[in-house]
């Protein structure tokens, strides 16, 4: 399981196959009258979008904090293992990086609860129109899980944070 998380961290590669066979599953679950064919052009559509998305994001990453998107994994992966770098120049590699991405999760929450609160518009109006069309089941199912969509995304964010500051403080003693 370790390998398989390096490799998916590391690798664009393996990221796109993962999005495309996701994509696919779902994609085959909620168009089930189509051909298969169809669903395979929307996975690969929808790899394509979320591939683009994270290769510009991690080439402005890397940019802004001086390594390839290889480093940038790696030294991602040192800040979730609470591991500070020895060496001085590493240390200012991640200097770079936790106030890149502290500045970036700053810029983020104002627009966290609009976010919020456009999830719960959503997840409200489907119930309404669950409630008016006599069948509750999906709407409050698709409901229940855009809560627990919401709270993951506070928890994460909180933990990320928490890491960040974490690092930040551990590179100020060194």
């Amino acid at each position: 399981m370790l390998s398989l998380k390096r490799l998916l961290d590391r690798s664009l590669t393996a990221q796109a196959v993962l999005v495309f066979v996701l994509g696919l599953g779902i994609t085959a679950l909620f168009r089930k009258d189509e051909h298969p064919a169809v669903w395979v052009l929307h996975s690969a559509l929808y790899t394509g979008i979320a591939m683009a998305f994270l290769a510009v994001q991690r080439r402005r990453a890397a940019r802004a904090v001086g390594t390839d998107a290889g480093g940038l994994a790696d030294l991602n992966r040192k800040i979730r293992h609470h591991e500070v770098p020895r060496e001085p120049q590493e240390q200012a590699t991640v200097r770079r990086l936790v106030a890149e991405q502290l500045d970036q999760m700053e810029r983020a929450r104002k627009w966290l609860p609009y976010w919020l609160g456009a999830m719960g518009m959503v997840a409200i109006g489907l119930v309404v129109l669950g409630a008016f069309s006599g069948s509750l089941v999906f709407p409050l199912v698709f409901a229940a899980g855009m809560v627990a969509l919401c709270f993951w995304v506070l928890w994460m964010r909180r933990r990320t944070l928490e890491r960040l500051h974490w690092m930040r403080q551990a590179l100020q003693h060194k």
